[in-house]
């Protein structure tokens, strides 16, 4: 005997069995549509996310362009500097001012990461702090932080060759903040004006100056930092020609020191101690001094 495997159907009649093979397309219907909405739902999410893939590489490619092309650099030439040191030391501004006096370059650091924080009272300040402590008498290059202001003009053309690089004091760039950490670490001679624009008398420090040191101080291993404070004196303020000037170096402030605090407390503390060491210079340039 042979056996057979058979589906055994109920007994229905004609209208019943179609009745039931009518359902039944139907099911398969519904789930082949149901399999078609979910392979559509995984293709769009697999777009989706090859959408959000593509957009995160342009935004890091679009990025560093911007960053690119924004970079901050600083550049010193040393033929410009044999022939303009000489050229203001000894022609420009004995020319235009009576007397020169300098006080203090004893406290220069010869070696390691310098900030020279010099006071701002004139766009003469530019050229005072390399008289006071430029390359021909330390021996070492100053990289300027600026305005924008202050590299316009002839001035500003010898500033951006001599080391010098411009920030918005109000919204400082990324970049510029990068360069001036670059350069510290480096070990180099960084000049910032704390005040942040030129006063005619002294104002409360901004604390960028030293939230930049601490910064610095941290992000290497026995760094090193100095800061160094620069009181500039003219003997009237709007620097008319034929005035006197007396700059008075001030002893440096070790960055380190101040490292041991929260980076907001250390900030203060360091700033506070910076305005303390420029009046004190400022009560000896008025009231004269010692001169050694």
């Amino acid at each position: 005997m042979h056996s057979s495997h058979f589906t055994i159907l109920p007994n229905l009649s004609n209208s019943e069995l179609l009745r039931a093979n009518v359902e039944e397309q139907v099911s398969k219907s519904r789930s082949t549509d149901q399999f078609s909405s979910l392979a559509e739902h995984q293709v769009q999410e697999d777009s989706s996310e090859s959408a959000k893939t593509e957009d995160t590489a342009k935004e890091a490619l679009r990025s560093q362009t911007i960053d690119k092309a924004n970079s901050v650099s600083s550049r010193f030439l040393p033929w410009l500097a044999r022939l303009a040191y000489p050229l203001g030391r000894y022609a420009l501004l004995p020319f235009y001012f009576r007397h020169i006096e300098v006080v203090g370059r004893k406290n220069l650091p010869m070696t390691g990461p310098v900030i020279l924080a010099p006071t701002h009272r004139s766009r003469w300040d530019a050229f005072m702090v390399p008289y006071a402590a430029g390359h021909d008498v330390a021996g070492r290059e100053l990289r300027f932080m600026v305005t924008a202001d202050e590299v316009k003009g002839i001035q500003g053309w010898f500033i951006k060759r001599l080391g010098g690089f411009e920030i918005n004091t109000k919204h400082p760039a990324i970049s510029s903040l990068r360069h001036s950490l670059e350069l510290l670490k480096r070990g180099e001679v960084l000049v910032m004006f704390p005040e942040g624009n030129i006063f005619r008398e002294c104002k409360p420090l901004k604390p960028g100056l030293a939230r930049l040191a601490l910064q610095a101080e941290s992000s290497q291993e026995n760094l090193g930092i100095q800061i160094v404070p620069i009181n500039i004196h003219y003997s009237q303020p709007l620097v008319p020609w034929r005035c006197s000037v007396e700059i008075r170096i001030g002893t440096p402030l070790e960055v380190a020191a101040y490292c041991s605090e929260t980076p907001k407390q250390s900030a203060k503390q360091l700033t506070a101690d910076l305005e303390r060491a420029f009046k004190s210079l400022d009560d000896q340039n008025c009231g004269g001094g010692d001169r050694r």
